[in-house]
C-alpha cells in the first residue's frame, strides 16, 4: 500500500532529525508549512526550549503571494535571532522539499544575515 502525503512526510522528517539537533549556540531553525500560513522557529534541543518564532498569521501582516509572505517570515525570524545573538543555525526543512515557500523562507533569512 503506498504512503499518504503525510506519511511520507513524517518518514521524512524522521530520517532527517536523526542527523542534527539544535543547540544554545547553533539552533535549529524548524519551518511549518500549512495550506494557508507558514511558521518559522529557533529551537534548543538540548534544552527544549523555543528561542524565538515567527509567522505569517498575525494581524496586519504583509499582503501578497503566499511566497513573498515566507520570504517576509524568513527575514523576521532572522531579525529575531540577531536581537538574541544567533548568527548560526541548522535549517530543518520539516519533511518538505526545499522548493518554493520553504526555499523562500530559507533565503529571506540568508539574505538578512542568517547562516546555515
Amino acid at each position: 500500500m503506498p504512503l499518504t502525503k503525510d506519511q511520507r512526510r513524517t518518514k521524512v522528517k524522521k530520517r532527517i532529525r536523526k542527523k542534527f539537533s539544535g543547540t544554545p549556540t547553533r539552533p535549529r531553525l524548524s519551518v511549518f508549512r500549512s495550506n494557508k500560513e507558514i511558521y518559522a522557529q529557533l529551537i534548543d534541543d538540548e534544552n527544549n526550549v523555543t528561542l524565538a518564532a515567527a509567522t505569517s498569521y498575525k494581524k496586519g501582516f504583509i499582503k501578497g503571494t503566499k511566497t513573498e509572505k515566507a520570504k517576509e517570515v524568513g527575514a523576521q525570524i532572522a531579525a529575531k535571532a540577531k536581537e538574541a545573538g544567533i548568527e548560526t543555525v541548522v535549517f530543518d526543512r520539516n519533511g518538505y522539499i526545499y522548493h518554493g515557500r520553504v526555499q523562500a523562507l530559507a533565503e529571506g533569512a540568508r539574505e538578512n544575515g542568517l547562516k546555515f
